[in-house]
């Protein structure tokens, strides 16, 4: 009879040789963050930016949550030329919302989007409908999300880092507000997985298939977002903005992906519940990964856990 003691440190030595690359990969990532580039700050805006922006922001029920959006966009400065809300036939209110903005700020507008068509998602086909009416007077494109708020200077922030540093899209990573005891234990976690996966705010892959992106603030150039069709090779996924930014990468352009946690407050979902229904929806990111990679990654995330497995086993056949 084989000693349970051999069978044990048999499956240990497995585990050990799994976890190796895996450990050193994660290392090799983590490693890069006291080097990565510090967050974005507020800043004022200056006159060769004048009307360079324009925002579109998508919008379906989102009545809730988008007056401290609205309150945000009309505190940035001159550089936003128009700031078009693409409602999808909300009911509860959100374009009477809409419309009152307008009435203080001239430079909101409103629109419906036409009616969803085979093979795309409602995010981008709203997104594409915005950029299609869009300025083409305007040299930027910022995407927002309803559920965002903007400090002021966030606009003239992004505008000047893109332009200084050579980026033809940035995105950034908020500050996330959570509110309750589950979402405060399981966002942080979720939001792991894609540190783990990828690199750390303000570390830019050099790889297109390892870009990472976020919808909720995208700047992108509006002549590379018409070279590349609007959001069209991005109509199908559930994580438009990653499936965006890696062909616009692929394309040979320059994208940045950064701490913007100092201009940008999200205050995405309400309770844990809600935050892991609506986080699974995109967190894999496989509408934006080949199968390889979707293996890849979870192999990396079942050897680099919290509690390893050969830590279980070994405590199991002690």
């Amino acid at each position: 009879m084989i000693d349970p003691w051999t069978i044990a440190n048999a499956i240990s030595l497995l585990l050990l040789v799994i976890q190796l690359p895996a450990t050193a990969i994660l290392l090799s990532r983590l490693l890069r963050g006291p080097s990565r580039q510090p967050p974005i700050t507020p800043k004022n805006p200056t006159p060769e930016i004048l009307g360079s922006v324009s925002i579109v922001i998508p919008t379906l029920n989102e009545a809730r949550r988008i007056s401290p959006l609205l309150t945000g966009i009309s505190r940035q400065s001159y550089e936003v030329r128009e700031t078009i809300v693409v409602d999808s036939r909300s009911s509860d209110g959100t374009p009477d919302l809409v419309k009152a903005a307008q009435q203080k700020d001239p430079r909101f507008r409103l629109m419906t989007d036409d009616p969803l068509p085979p093979g795309w998602v409602g995010r981008p086909w709203a997104l594409h409908n915005g950029f299609l009416q869009s300025s083409e007077a305007s040299e930027w494109f910022l995407g927002m999300d309803a559920d965002t708020q903007p400090s002021p200077g966030l606009v003239a922030s992004l505008v000047k880092t893109a332009e200084s540093q050579g980026y033809d899209l940035v995105s950034l990573s908020p500050q996330f507000i959570l509110k309750y005891p589950g979402e405060c234990w399981l966002q942080p976690a979720l939001l792991m997985t894609l540190l783990y996966r990828f690199n750390p705010a303000g570390v830019n892959s050099e790889q297109p298939e390892r870009v990472m992106a976020n919808g909720q603030c995208f700047l992108c150039r509006r002549s590379v977002l018409a070279a590349v069709g609007g959001y069209s090779s991005a109509g199908h996924s559930f994580c438009d903005d990653v499936t965006l930014a890696r062909n616009i990468a692929a394309s040979g352009y320059k994208v940045g992906f950064l701490d913007g946690a100092k201009v940008l407050k999200v205050r995405m979902y309400e309770g844990a519940l809600e935050t892991w229904k609506e986080w699974g929806r995109s967190l894999d990111l496989k509408d934006a990964s080949s199968r390889a990679q979707l293996w890849g990654d979870l192999w990396l995330l079942i050897s680099v856990q919290a509690l390893p497995l050969i830590v279980i086993l070994s405590y199991l056949f002690s």
